[in-house]
């Protein structure tokens, strides 16, 4: 189990460890700092000893980056943030900036025209330095020692949780027969090895969990693929199946490697770029398409996963429509009353992520963490929306319902069955191969577009098999041009935030199915098989914006949700979602 540590941030300690941080800067002979919110391996979650970005803002939403100078610090977020930093940050100095409108480059090379910055060789990227020299023309960039770490006096040890074998059951394929897969593709480009720094992907290939960073059952180790199938481990000790080198010996390992060796430039620590520089690096990481295309024990246990966890959702939605009325439930008593719910199915090993729980306004921060601030008390008649997962040893979940508490706004419901078409859009669709997100999402999209509204998130994400429930390379959102392919699972999610008043987001998982010919047709299509078993909120559906296929697919997918979770629930729910998933009508 991931051992938690709770950090102490505010508003208030920002400028006390901001200035700590620039003398140690000065000391160093730094113009400029770079704080990501990042760990060695580039994962989205970070273990507690890497939470340097949070520690010296306060900011905690799961990307983000810091850069200080003597007389400024910017804090670079997203879409999904905006609101989010004001609260958490202290503005008098610190300055929020939207990463999309303005790249870190650009915002450094208006501000430092000669000079030093200085980054941790261990949480950039290879990719991510180039770029950066690219738009500092003069300015040095320098590898340096953490300057967090050096004023961070009681920073959290680096993490070494029990390493646990992942059944074959499950896995659907040996740890032997993928590295032999994988090493002949490696002998088919010519390289000798890969190194690998992806924890996922080194927890896929080897058939292994870990707890080493909340949420995400994965070790923080490092691998080393060898041409010939022999797979090298580097990390800190701790009980595991397999053999584990310490770190300290993973320098002349690298080192020691002859030919080409394959390395993702866009993932891997320029520090274990910098230990390559006398081999020819093939950019490319051999593991993350193979573990995106799901095999058949995986799909088989997401579903296994989505009907246990549909069931406990139901009893969850069933249990909220009862309590929401009294006026007395807060956004940190659904977290727990849902987590329960799942708890007492006695199979889960952990929340996917941490639960959104935003009623009313506090919904329309997109990535929103209730805290004991932030609490509210949900008002009847208010948009609650509840975005969740569960890990499971079969299947990783995630889902969001938005649901009515009273009485529905007009206008809210109008931009509910918006959100609820550009769902459905993704749904339904065919499409030819070769085609990825960027081709597809604007379909969720035009339902809103067609209103004059958007959201600011992608349509969806990659999700893992018992690992991250944010996996790539494919996603649905604009920016991605990986093909879908047979047994990836993505999140289909859009949504519609009203700033103040509410938000919206309907999502689903699915699965790209295998590539059949539609009747009449003369070309194989790709489509998904929806995974998530939960019905979506009626009451807050206008049936009149809906057209007739659109109707036929939610009363068959609720038809669906009765059918399979019905007998796995008690019988107060399997009434409640008798109802629930009733036939539309207008």
């Amino acid at each position: 189990m991931f051992q938690s540590f709770e950090m102490s941030t505010s508003p208030d300690t920002g400028a006390p460890r901001l200035a700590a941080l620039r003398a140690e800067m000065a000391a160093q002979g730094l113009d400029a700092f770079l704080v990501p919110r990042a760990d060695a391996h580039q994962g989205e979650n970070v273990a507690p000893r890497d939470e340097r970005l949070a520690w010296l803002t306060g900011f905690t939403g799961s990307a983000g980056f810091c850069v200080v100078l003597a007389g400024e610090a910017g804090v670079f977020i997203d879409g999904r943030y905006t609101l989010q930093v004001r609260n958490q940050v202290d503005t008098e100095v610190f300055t929020p900036v939207d990463w999309t409108e303005i790249q870190v480059g650009d915002w450094l090379a208006e501000r430092l025209e000669t000079g030093v910055v200085g980054f941790d060789p261990w949480l950039h990227t290879p990719a991510e330095i180039a770029k950066l020299e690219k738009a500092l023309d003069g300015v040095e960039l320098r590898p340096v020692a953490n300057a967090v770490d050096a004023v961070w006096e009681d920073q959290p040890q680096p993490p070494a949780e029990p390493i646990v074998e992942h059944p074959l059951e499950f896995a659907g394929e040996s740890a032997a027969d993928k590295a032999a897969r994988l090493a002949k593709e490696l002998r088919e480009k010519g390289a000798a090895a890969a190194v690998l720094t992806l924890p996922d992907s080194v927890a896929w290939l080897l058939n292994i969990r870990g707890a080493d960073i909340a949420r995400t059952p994965v070790p923080h180790l490092f691998a080393i693929l060898h041409d010939d199938g022999r797979v090298d481990l580097f990390g800190q000790p701790r009980p595991a199946p397999v053999e584990i080198t310490l770190m300290a010996e993973f320098e002349g390992a690298l080192k020691a490697l002859q030919g080409k060796v394959a390395l993702h430039k866009g993932t891997a620590p320029v520090w274990v770029a910098e230990r390559l520089d006398h081999v020819e690096i093939v950019d490319h990481e051999p593991v993350r398409l193979p573990k995106a295309r799901k095999n058949a024990a995986e799909i088989e246990g997401a579903r296994t996963a989505h009907r246990r966890d549909g069931a406990a959702m139901a009893e969850f939605l069933c249990w909220l429509d009862s309590a929401a009325p009294s006026g007395e439930l807060t956004e940190i008593a659904i977290v727990k009353e849902l987590e329960a719910r799942r708890r007492a199915t006695n199979q889960l090993k952990d929340i996917s992520f941490e639960t959104i729980s935003g009623s009313g306004p506090n919904g329309a921060i997109v990535h929103y963490r209730v805290t004991e601030q932030s609490d509210r008390t949900l008002v009847p008649g208010e948009l609650m929306l509840v975005d969740s997962g569960g890990q499971y040893a079969d299947g990783t979940t995630d889902v969001t319902r938005t649901m009515a508490t009273g009485p529905v706004d007009p206008d809210a419901a109008r931009a509910f069955t918006l959100v609820l078409e550009g769902m459905i859009a993704i749904s339904r669709l065919r499409w030819p191969e070769g085609l990825g997100g960027a081709h597809l999402d604007a379909l969720a999209r035009a339902p809103l577009w067609s209103a004059g509204f958007d959201y600011a998130h992608g349509t969806g994400h990659g999700v893992g098999a018992y690992l991250g429930v944010h996996e790539g390379p494919q996603s649905l959102s604009r920016r991605s041009t990986v093909a879908f392919e047979p047994g990836m699972i993505l999140s289909n999610e859009p949504g519609y935030y009203r700033e103040g008043a509410f938000g919206i987001r309907i999502e689903n998982l699915v699965v790209v199915e295998e590539p059949t010919t539609p009747e009449g047709g003369d070309q194989p299509m790709l489509s998904f098989e929806t995974l998530t078993l939960v019905p979506i909120d009626r009451r807050l559906i206008q049936p009149h914006l809906l057209g007739a296929a659109e109707r036929d697919w939610l009363d068959s997918y609720h038809a669906r949700v009765l059918a399979e979770i019905g007998p796995l629930v008690s019988p107060e729910t399997r009434d409640w979602l008798t109802a629930a998933c009733a036939p539309l009508t207008d």
